[in-house]
């Protein structure tokens, strides 16, 4: 567990991890994690992606936060650094929401994200500072 000291791309909240742990389980085949990622597209420019991972890839960044496993897609990890992911549930609708410092808009549905890349300098630093 050498990893551990490495600074975390993304972490989850309690909410969050609790959802993703019950989706596993009732997956229908075993999965190695979930996937998260970003895609250019919807009117802001950039959505986040979410998918079962049925391995690992080899250049996947591996967090494991509570219990869960999500595997960080290697384009979207300066995107995703510093993110929370967060589940809410309301009277109208429930789904995964990300807490990203590197956001710089959204648009109102809230499906679409404007994200500057975090500074690649922001993955060498010291995990002590946190």
């Amino acid at each position: 567990m050498g990893s551990a000291s490495r600074f975390k791309v993304m972490t989850l909240t309690d909410a969050a991890a609790e959802r993703v742990r019950e989706m596993m389980e009732t997956a229908d085949q075993p999965v190695a994690g979930l996937r998260v990622g970003v895609k250019n597209g919807g009117c802001a420019g950039m959505s986040y992606t979410m998918e079962w991972a049925q391995s690992v890839g080899p250049h996947d960044e591996v967090v494991e936060d509570k219990g869960v496993k999500v595997l960080i897609d290697p384009k979207a990890i300066l995107f995703l650094l510093g993110t929370q992911m967060d589940f809410e549930a309301s009277k109208l609708s429930s789904g995964f929401v990300f807490n990203n410092p590197n956001q710089t808009s959204a648009c109102g549905c809230g499906e679409s994200v404007a994200i500057e890349p975090a500074k690649p300098e922001a993955l060498g630093q010291d995990s002590a500072s946190t």
